[in-house]
Parts: C-alpha cells; structure tokens; sequence
C-alpha cells in the first residue's frame, strides 16, 4: 500500500490510542524516533511491533543517530563518536581514518536495522567553519575534500548494514552561527561560493548513490529569499536539475523557527512538498501534526512514491545474532575507543 508523505513523531515509549489511529492516516509515511521513546532494547521492540501492529501499511522507521551528541538511543546501543573524531584522526591517518568512518556506518546502520528501524538520518555534509551552533563537532571536517571522502565510506557501511543513506543540510549549513531550531539563518555568500565549497561533498555523494537529501532552514539571500528547503530553485534547478539527484527529499523539520517564515503548520507542509521536497516531518508538536492532516490536500506523485519505498530497510540479522556476530563485537569495541 502507497505511503503518505508525513513523518509522525510519537510522545512516549508505547503508542497511545491517539497514535493507533493516526499511523492509519493516509498522509503518514513513516515514524521519527526521539529519545523520549527509548527506555530500553526490549522496550524499543515492543514499540515497534505495536506499530507495525497498529499500520495497516509498512510505515518508514527512522531516528536521528549519528553518534556524538545527536544519538537518540543510548544504553544498550554503542556509543558512537561525533563524525568530527572521524576528521581528527584523518590528518594523524587517513587510510585508518577512512575505515573507520565505513566501520562507523555500518555499526551506526547495524545496530537500528536488527531492531526493523529502517534508516537513520545521516551522515551530516556540512562543512565545519568553526561557527556554527547547530553543526559543530556533528561535521567531519572543514575540507569539502576530505568531508567527502570519509562520507564516502561512512555510507558504504551503511548499505553494507542494509541502511539507505540521508545526506544533509543542503546546500550546507556549517558557515553560520545561528541555529535554525532557534533562528532563521541568513547567509550571504554568493552561489558560486557555496557551489565551491559546501556543495562538493553533496555533489560527490550524488555520483556515488546517495539515497537522500534535507535542505538546510537556511535562506541564502544572495541566491533566493526563501530558505532552502522552500526553495524550487536550490531543490528543482540546483539538486535535480544540475546535480541530478533522482534519490528522496526530505523537508527539515516544520515545527523549527526556520521554518516559520512558511506561515502555519500546513503552509509549511504545501510549500515544502510544492518546492520539490518528497516527505515531510513536523516533530515535537503535535498540533503541528493535527494542522497538517486536517488541512493539507495532496496526493503523492508516483515518482516520489517509489523513492519513498526505496528507503526501506535491506534485510539484515536479528539483534541477537548481530550481537554475536564478530563484526559487531570488534566494531563496537574501536567505536568504543573513539567515542
């Protein structure tokens, strides 16, 4: 059965009755998970058969897990270090450092896939200026160069685990201090700036089967006065046309302040979807979520229908198995070490 292009967020670690009727709704395609859903491994399985119990339809399950400070489920998972480890230890070793970043991925991708999470939103392209709020140590490196190198391999170990692979924020957001959760970032540097620099690791990443792409909540003034996730020109002529990305866009999420320059809940949802983007995602307000369903009128074109089936999960082990698996234990224990 066809998936909408919504990304519902839920409010605990079981679902409510509110939640049993609203992951039926035509419009919902998929699940975020935070860290307010994970208690525990049996706890998040359970979770998840009630979901899959509940939908009629094989809902995407995703969260965002790159390691470091953005890494929702703890405990029992390996804590993974922050992608700009990966950096660091490039100029000590770049060999090492670039099997390390595939070791990275695939047991980022490993550990979600034995629990029937499909995709995590990673890895992060932006550069690291030095500035940013938001990005920080979350970037690889500050050479566009290098960033796509160790991005290379960290996507090939996530297929590798079975995981489509989620590039973001394009066109890079790395150059600004301001928070887009927070503010609505302006940055003024030319197109040909940004195309030099922050666009090359989404641009080699293309070329080489990146699954998706999320636009920054960045307005780019010199190049269009909406941001660019709103923005037909950096999704239609800039992502499609000139990089030629065939793969899945996701919006950023509709409840940040970036996003407010939109109008409401479902405005931001009929611009986001009308600029080009696939799926969409209004996390951590639920009347966000409500506004949408009740207002938005949209039917999902074919095209992105199968690019939104095309980020299910591979088949992959079962979490016991993964566990006694030789690859999970020694890349748990480097992960460990550089954690």
């Amino acid at each position: 059965m066809e998936l909408g292009p919504l990304m519902l967020d839920l409010t605990g670690v079981e679902l409510s009755a509110e939640e049993r009727e609203l992951v039926n709704h035509p419009l919902i395609g998929g699940i975020i998970f935070f860290s307010r859903n994970y208690q525990s491994i049996e706890q998040l399985k359970a979770l998840i058969a009630q979901i899959r119990a509940a939908s009629k339809r094989r809902l995407l399950l995703s969260v965002d897990h790159e390691g470091g400070r953005v890494q929702r489920f703890r405990g029992e998972f390996t804590r993974l270090p922050s992608l700009r480890r990966l950096g660091e230890y490039y100029a000590i070793n770049p060999a090492q450092a670039k099997a390390q970043a595939k070791e990275a991925g695939w047991l980022m991708a490993a550990e979600l896939r034995a629990l029937d999470i499909d995709f995590s939103y990673a890895p992060v392209l932006d550069l690291d200026y030095g500035v940013s709020l938001v990005i920080g140590d979350r970037s690889l490196h500050r050479d566009p160069t290098i960033v796509s190198e160790l991005a290379l391999d960290y996507i090939q170990g996530m297929r590798e685990a079975g995981m489509a692979s989620t590039g973001k924020h394009f066109p890079g957001h790395g150059f600004i201090e301001a928070d887009s959760h927070h503010a609505i970032p302006i940055d003024s540097r030319s197109l040909e700036q940004i195309q030099q620099d922050d666009i090359q690791p989404f641009k080699k990443l293309i070329q080489a089967g990146l699954n998706a792409v999320m636009p920054a909540h960045v307005i780019y003034e010199k190049v269009d006065p909406k941001p660019a996730g709103f923005s037909s020109y950096w999704i239609q002529t800039i992502l499609r046309q000139e990089l030629g990305f065939q793969g899945l866009i996701f919006s950023d999420d509709l409840s940040m302040e970036g996003a407010t320059v939109a109008g409401s809940y479902a405005e931001r949802a009929q611009a986001a979807l009308t600029a080009g983007c696939d799926m969409i995602m209004a996390c951590n307000r639920r009347e966000g979520i409500i506004d949408i369903l009740e207002h938005l009128k949209y039917t999902v074109p074919p095209a992105s229908q199968v690019r939104i089936q095309a980020m299910q999960g591979k088949p992959f082990m079962n979490h016991t198995a993964l566990l006694q698996s030789t690859q999970w234990q020694q890349a748990h224990h480097l992960m460990s070490t550089l954690g």
